[in-house]
C-alpha cells in the first residue's frame, strides 16, 4: 500500500506542477458524492436484446454493489458476444489521473504510425508509463505528442467528450469515452493499426502486481486482463479520484469495463467502490 500511496502523491504533484487551465464549460463535472449517493438511474443499468433476463440480473447486482457508496460513479461495460451494454452516469466528467496514459500512448502511436516507428527511448518511456504508471515518463511522452496531436487522436477516436488539460492528470474524461477507447483497442479499426492496438494492450497486460487492483477483481482464471488505473487526491486529500479501465480477452471472450469515481474519502475507499462493482460484472459474465 505504501508504494501505491507514494505514487498517488507523485501523480498529484505532477498534475499540479504544470499550468492548470480552467475546465471549459463543455466539461460537465460529476455531482458531489452526496448527490451521487442518492441519484437513481431512470432505467436499468444494463441492457441486452439477446439476454434481457441476464442484463436485468446484472443491473440488480450492480445496484446492490454500489448502494450506499459515498462516491460519484461513472460506469460503462460492453460485451459484444452477449450484446450487453451497461451504463451508469456515462456522461459525468471525472479527473483522469493516470488513466489518461492509455490515451497518451494511443495518440503517440497514431502520430508515429505504429510501435515500429518508436525510438528505443520512446519504447522505454511507454513501458514505464503504462506498466509502472511512471509520471515522468508520461510527461515526456505527453510533451512529445503535443496538444494538437492529442486532440487529433481524440477526434479520430470519436472521444468527443474528453477535455484535455495542460496538466494531463486533470484532463476531464467520462465513462462513455473511455469505453470507446477500450473498444477501439479491442477490435480492428481505422484509427490504430493492429500492431499499435496489440502494443497498448500488451503493456496493459503487464502492469505491475501492486497496480492490478480495480476492474480485474473477480475475473475468471484464464483470461488475459489488460488494465490501467488512475488515482489522484485533488484538490485535497479528502477527495480522491480513483479510476480503473480493463479489457478482458480469452476464448470467445472480449469485453471491456470502465469505472471512474470521485468524492472518495480515501484511496482505499475508491478502490473498494470500483471492486465491488467489478466483482459483480466479472462473475456474472463468467457465468453467462
Amino acid at each position: 500500500m505504501s508504494r501505491i500511496r507514494s505514487r498517488a502523491v507523485l501523480c498529484c504533484a505532477v498534475a499540479l506542477g504544470a499550468v492548470v487551465l480552467a475546465v471549459p464549460a463543455a466539461a460537465i463535472p460529476a455531482p458531489s458524492a452526496a448527490a451521487a449517493t442518492v441519484a437513481r438511474a431512470t432505467k436499468p443499468i444494463c441492457s441486452s436484446a439477446k439476454r434481457p433476463r441476464f442484463a436485468a440480473r446484472l443491473s440488480s447486482g450492480l445496484e446492490k454493489a454500489i448502494s450506499g457508496r459515498n462516491s460519484s460513479i461513472g460506469l460503462a461495460v460492453s460485451d459484444p458476444r452477449l450484446g450487453l451494454t451497461c451504463r451508469l452516469h456515462p456522461w459525468w466528467h471525472f479527473d483522469a489521473a493516470s488513466t489518461v496514459k492509455v490515451t497518451i500512448l494511443s495518440a503517440l502511436l497514431l502520430k508515429k504510425g505504429g510501435p515500429g516507428h518508436l525510438t528505443k527511448a520512446e519504447r522505454a518511456l511507454a513501458k514505464k508509463m503504462i506498466t509502472e504508471s511512471d509520471n515522468d515518463a508520461a510527461t515526456a511522452l505527453w510533451n512529445e505528442v503535443g496538444m494538437h496531436d492529442m486532440q487529433r487522436f481524440l477526434n479520430k477516436a470519436a472521444m468527443n467528450h474528453t477535455v484535455l488539460n495542460e496538466a494531463w492528470g486533470l484532463t476531464q474524461e467520462n465513462a462513455h469515452d473511455e469505453l470507446t477507447l477500450l473498444a477501439l483497442l479491442s477490435k480492428p479499426g481505422t484509427v490504430l493499426n493492429t500492431a499499435s492496438r496489440q502494443y497498448v494492450l500488451g503493456l496493459m497486460a503487464h502492469v505491475i502486481a501492486s497496480q492490478r487492483w480495480g476492474v480485474p477483481v473477480g475475473a475468471p482464471a484464464g483470461l488475459t486482463v489488460s488494465v490501467k488505473n488512475g488515482w489522484l487526491p485533488y484538490p485535497t486529500s479528502r477527495n480522491w479520484h480513483v479510476n480503473s479501465l480493463g479489457v478482458f480477452r480469452g476464448t470467445n471472450v472480449n469485453y471491456q469495463i470502465a469505472i471512474l469515481t470521485s468524492g472518495n474519502s480515501s484511496f482505499q475507499y475508491g478502490i473498494d467502490t470500483i471492486q465491488g462493482a467489478a466483482r459483480v460484472i466479472n462473475q456474472d459474465l463468467a457465468k453467462a
